[in-house]
């Protein structure tokens, strides 16, 4: 632990964030990606490297009321995918993808509705509701 928070669920809230931000960047919907220096830089190196194209969801340009910032849903996918890795007894990268490819994904990137600032332990529960084994 350095600082406030458990240095991989730092890393985490980074990856979660900048998935986010290239999502919104390139107007596509969210996908996995990679950490660390300034996001600006990271977005930009990924979506070159990666051959990222630019879509059609606008997530942002949808947005009719306050639209909240990458780091915000970074934050909620962060918890999300650590409950999801705790409930499930998964690895961090397969609860990342469960997350990111799951219906819950669709209602937190609806920046229209409530649901992407809810209680964490109830979007946690509305994704293991709806992904019973």
């Amino acid at each position: 632990m350095n600082g406030r928070e458990d240095r991989k669920e730092n890393d985490l809230f980074f990856t979660c964030s900048l998935i986010d931000y290239i999502a919104r960047k390139t107007k596509n919907r969210r996908a996995d990606v990679y950490h660390s220096d300034n996001i600006d830089r990271v977005c930009d190196d990924f979506i070159a490297s990666a051959s990222i194209t630019e879509g059609n969801f606008d997530s942002v340009a949808d947005t009719v009321y306050a639209l909240p910032s990458h780091w915000d849903i970074g934050k909620v996918f962060k918890r999300l995918i650590l409950g999801i890795a705790r409930e499930r007894q998964m690895e961090i990268t397969e609860a990342l993808f469960a997350a990111y490819n799951s219906f819950v994904s669709e209602l937190i990137e609806d920046f229209n509705s409530s649901f992407y600032y809810d209680a964490p332990q109830n979007i946690l529960n509305t994704f293991l509701y709806e992904n019973i084994e």
